[in-house]
């Protein structure tokens, strides 16, 4: 079924029907604010109660407007759907949301127990177009969601998306907004989730003029960040105006669900908990889906009618540790006992759950969740493209010992999620890469990296790559001519099996998953189990260069999902071969 959909947003440019436009804007500092529109003169916006702002003007789709708040300050729309070449600086543009009709339209989305994620950047990809061209590929793989970096509009041609200033703008420089609805369009013909990454937590260092006439956006006071001023979403109108970027997103371009960076920086779990709610009271029976990245392991954020789920850290800074043995950095804080983080995270969720972290304490209990709360991965664009060398895992670990750790990810309940290219092995590095379009900026990002990566001398040896160089970028590409390699078949087939696997025997059951406990078998070795609905899961795993002990004895209806016979062989003599991971179903007693 097709359809046209918008976002009906309380300020901004707001087509009316009738060849005007409304604009309005938020400017408490600010006695009276201009609008300019094109190259014309300007006229005066109507000052209304609270700071606000607004007029109707004539202004067709595609008039370019700006709004002067000062005597020489020209700023765009802090609402703009699209910046004019993509200038933070520059003039906003009036768009029509209902000018593109979806073919698509009746598509209600997927249960959260389905997903396997599929982490990506647009530019990296081949902009909005590239990424359409690549989901048949992997609808074929069996990845079930796909989640955007960000693509809020940032200054230059090349960013991660954390620099971005205009939330409501997709990046001019992946495609224009019908391309990235074709491509939401597109995912949703294929039976694919579409999860947008989006920042309410900061704004880039260049182009964010609000401060310069709606200095109540940021706290005056209390914790900072590592940005800046911390984002006040306790003030209704700066709280309301991510609620109703959540919802521009879900409803004028469909994604499915949307990641929320960062979300300690807010210092406001009840705002995230209203958020929440009204983004699922607005989605009439479709399924949405929210996760957070979360420092703080807040387990009370999560469950139903809250948050679907939070990258699980602890799972992944463990599961590096016992794969690597690096320590440096925020590694050190799981050398001490990985194997015994990584088992409490199978078993309970957050490996820290209150418990003191670097003296202070971190978490909440989390063993009453679901395990479809937590999104585990083995790589992602930050634990890739925030080592110096931007190294993946291909790079730092032995094949057969990486293929043990992808079955523990892909055949246990949680969520799991991919990085673009870990599907075949990538070794091509994913850096850290910026176009700050000033010298002082571009300075300041270089000295940066740098003295980050002072504490962290196993992360490559070498200078760190200039972020904004465009060979940083360029290196940092997908680059699919690795998958046709010999190790990158054989890694694909193995993915892809495993992906099977996990459709065929576990989705079915995973609305039922709850644990049943884990248990370290030695240094680099655990057990883990689940109860499934009407079958139990057995997880054997043995990251390590020695093989382990363990007293296991699935049943002979067992049914093996992955593992070589000679190891399942040896796991009824008591051996757990090293660098192996044997998962079985077998049915309840």
């Amino acid at each position: 079924m097709s359809g046209r959909f918008r976002h009906a947003m309380p300020y901004g440019a707001e087509l009316q029907g009738d060849g005007r436009t409304r604009f309005r804007l938020w400017a408490p500092d600010v006695v009276q604010v201009q609008l300019e529109l094109g190259q014309g003169g300007t006229q005066p916006m109507r000052t209304l109660d609270d700071g606000w702002h607004e007029c109707l003007a004539e202004a067709p789709p595609g008039t370019r407007y700006r709004f002067h708040v000062g005597k020489d300050l020209r700023v765009p729309d802090p609402a703009s759907r699209l910046q004019q070449g993509g200038d933070v600086h520059g003039a906003s543009v009036v768009v029509d949301p209902v000018a593109f009709e979806w073919q698509h339209g009746d598509w209600r989305g997927r249960p959260w127990h389905e997903a396997v994620i599929y982490e990506l950047h647009v530019g990296a990809c081949g902009g909005f177009r590239g990424v359409q061209a690549m989901l048949p590929r992997l609808h074929a793989l069996g990845v079930t969601a796909i989640e955007l970096m960000p693509i809020a509009q940032f200054p230059g041609e090349r960013n991660w998306g954390y620099d971005g200033v205009l939330p409501f703008a997709p990046a001019a420089a992946y495609g224009t907004p019908d391309e990235l609805k074709a491509l939401v369009d597109a995912a949703h013909g294929l039976g694919l989730v579409m999860i947008l990454d989006v920042v309410y937590n900061h704004f880039g260092p260049d182009g964010n003029y609000l401060g310069a006439y709606a200095s109540p956006f940021f706290r005056k006071d209390g914790p900072s960040t590592p940005w800046g001023a911390a984002i006040d979403v306790a003030q209704p109108p700066v709280g309301d105006f991510f609620v109703h970027n959540a919802l521009y997103w879900l409803e004028e371009y469909r994604f499915d669900g949307l990641r929320l960076d960062a979300v300690h920086a807010l210092h406001n779990p009840a705002w995230l908990l209203s958020l929440a709610a009204r983004v699922r009271a607005a989605m009439d029976g479709r399924q949405v889906h929210l996760i957070l990245e979360n420092e703080a392991n807040q387990a009370h954020l999560l469950g139903p009618h809250r948050f679907d789920a939070q990258w699980n850290d602890d799972f992944h800074n463990a599961l590096h540790v016992m794969l690597t043995g690096e320590r440096a950095g925020y590694y050190g804080a799981y050398a001490d006992d990985p194997t015994g983080r990584l088992v409490r995270c199978l078993g309970e969720g957050f490996a820290w759950q209150g418990e003191p972290m670097r003296g202070k304490p971190r978490g909440e209990p989390s063993g009453h969740l679901s395990p479809s709360c937590f999104v585990e991965f083995l790589q992602n664009h930050d634990q890739v493209g925030n080592r110096a060398l931007g190294e993946r895992l291909a790079e730092l670990v032995e094949p057969k010992l990486l293929e043990a750790a992808l079955a523990l990810l892909l055949l246990t309940p949680s969520v799991p999620m991919l990085f673009m290219g870990e599907e075949w092995g990538s070794r091509r590095p994913f850096l850290f890469f910026t176009d700050q379009q000033t010298e002082e900026l571009r300075t300041a990002v270089r000295e940066g990296r740098r003295k980050e990566f002072a504490d962290f001398e196993s992360h490559g040896k070498g200078d760190v790559p200039d972020p904004n160089a465009p060979a940083t970028f360029e290196r940092s590409t997908l680059d699919t001519t690795e998958a046709g390699s010999a190790e990158g078949l054989a890694r694909l087939t193995l993915v892809r099996l495993l992906l099977v696997q996990r459709r065929q025997y576990l989705m079915p059951r995973l609305e039922q998953a709850r644990p049943l406990g884990a248990r370290a078998l030695g240094e680099h070795a655990l057990q883990a189990h689940w109860q499934l609905g009407d079958a139990r899961l057995h997880v054997y795993c043995n990251l390590g260069e020695r093989a382990a002990d363990v007293d296991a004895k699935p049943t002979p209806d067992a049914r093996w999902l992955h593992g070589e016979a000679s190891a399942i062989a040896a796991l009824a003599e008591g051996r757990l071969d090293p660098a192996c991971t044997l998962v079985c179903l077998e049915p309840s007693a």
